[in-house]
């Protein structure tokens, strides 16, 4: 099996965060901060060794303001809904997945708040100051697309939050774990990602990195394990966010996953997923019939004349090629492209994959295409 779905979660897992989960699961496995009993200490323990990873990943000197989710679904849910709490005006990118969208248009249809769309082909600098009205408030931004891997400069939106005052929340779903996120320079007031995507931990877990280490608003009530004769949520991060029972062997995941990819090097994964895009980019523009999109990072993008993305992915998966068709959860990055009717067969790559996977991929490939022309 070629396993080319990395954008929705990754495959395979490092041999180490296996293991992690394992030894958790079976030497202790009992719930952080809710008991006084070892395991419970133990589990504790582990809950924080993770924010540490994530605060080493994001250079960030608090570690304690990282906010456990269960995926970035969850994360962006939190941050937006939690800390837009008014009618105001907003100002996103137009490829934004629809965990972004979806809060947004909630947001307008309960409160009222507007939002423009600012252009991700021209720099950040020159396409969101004229969309700034006397009431907006933030910028809601992905840092890559999940359907391109175009990127979008956070050190331009961190400056443009800055310069106008407006407070900057960003996903980083598609980026994280590929490329450097430096929030000692380039600081947002929250960032969000899942950790079963490029960190290599398993579904069930995700994050938010508030700036501010207190609540922002009210977002879930429940138990925290601290003040329990208090009826209200603590104030203060991470408490006043994770109500209930964590997912701990999934944060457990995160954190060997984060330690795996520190292991290899930032600067080596973006290189060997640069290669592999480039590769299969190469290999795919000869085929007849293949059209192929302009993309970035560890994602190649393309159609077969005459067949719908989703056929296409059906084909491949029967010749045991995971890829992903469709819209991708981000129908905007779509109107882009013109390809809202079909989708696009998207490949994302990891730091698992190799280039003799992409031939034997494109080898598959120029069969279905030959034999879709006959």
């Amino acid at each position: 099996m070629i396993y080319f779905d990395n954008g929705a979660t990754t495959f395979p897992k490092p041999d180490s965060v296996i293991s992690a989960v394992e030894s958790f699961l079976r030497e202790m496995g009992g719930n952080p901060s809710r008991s006084s009993h070892k395991l419970s200490r133990m589990a504790g323990e582990e809950v924080y060794k993770a924010r540490e990873a994530v605060a080493r990943l994001l250079r960030i000197g608090t570690p304690e303001n990282v906010v456990f989710t269960y995926n970035a679904t969850y994360a962006l849910n939190m941050a937006i809904k939690s800390m837009v709490r008014e009618r105001c005006h907003i100002i996103c990118s137009d490829v934004e997945h629809n965990s972004v969208i979806r809060p947004i248009k909630a947001l307008e249809e309960r409160l009222g708040v507007e939002y423009s769309i600012f252009d991700s082909d021209i720099s950040p600098e020159i396409a969101i100051p004229p969309l700034i009205r006397a009431d907006t408030r933030f910028i809601i931004s992905t840092l890559s697309s999940n359907v391109t891997g175009k990127e979008i400069d956070l050190f331009a939106l961190s400056r443009i939050a800055d310069r106008y005052s407006l407070r900057l929340i960003v996903d980083a779903s598609q980026t994280i774990g590929h490329n450097r996120i430096d929030l000692s320079r380039c600081p947002c007031d929250a960032i969000c990602a899942p950790g079963h995507k490029a960190l290599f931990g398993i579904q069930g877990s995700g994050f938010v990195y508030f700036k501010n280490g207190l609540r922002e608003g009210e977002f879930i009530e429940g138990g925290s394990g601290t003040n329990s004769l208090d009826p209200r949520m603590p104030i203060w991060l991470p408490e006043a966010y994770e109500a209930g029972t964590l997912g701990t062997p999934a944060i457990v995941a995160l954190r060997h996953g984060i330690e795996f990819i520190e292991e290899i090097g930032l600067d080596n994964i973006e290189y060997h997923l640069n290669k592999l895009r480039s590769r299969a980019y190469e290999g795919l523009k000869p085929i007849k019939g293949v059209s192929v999109y302009k993309t970035d990072g560890g994602i190649a993008l393309f159609n077969l004349a005459g067949m719908d993305s989703n056929e296409l992915s059906y084909l491949l998966d029967k010749k045991g090629v995971c890829v992903r068709g469709g819209l991708h959860c981000a129908p905007s990055a779509h109107r882009k492209l013109s390809t809202l009717d079909t989708g696009a067969v998207r490949l994302s790559f990891s730091i698992m994959n190799t280039e003799k996977e992409i031939d034997e991929f494109l080898s598959i490939m120029e069969n279905i295409a030959k034999k879709h022309k006959k």
